[in-house]
């Protein structure tokens, strides 16, 4: 009984999709700052400077949340 209650809960996580809008338009904001870089090279620089401080963060909230 327990192993088919870990089945279903796995089901249930495999199809839970709220997260995903949320990925799809940070991927979307990738490419756009990205093209945006290779179009003006001049902001490049301003691009990688805020994709650090949010690699940053990320990397905090990761180690907080463990």
């Amino acid at each position: 009984m327990n192993r088919i209650n870990h089945l279903l809960i796995q089901l249930r996580i495999w199809k839970d999709t709220k997260g995903q809008d949320l990925i799809e338009y940070a991927l979307m904001a990738g490419f756009v700052a990205v093209a945006a870089g290779a179009i003006m090279p001049g902001v490049s620089q301003n691009i990688s400077e805020i994709f650090s401080k949010v690699a940053s963060s990320m990397g905090n909230a990761a180690s907080q949340g463990s």
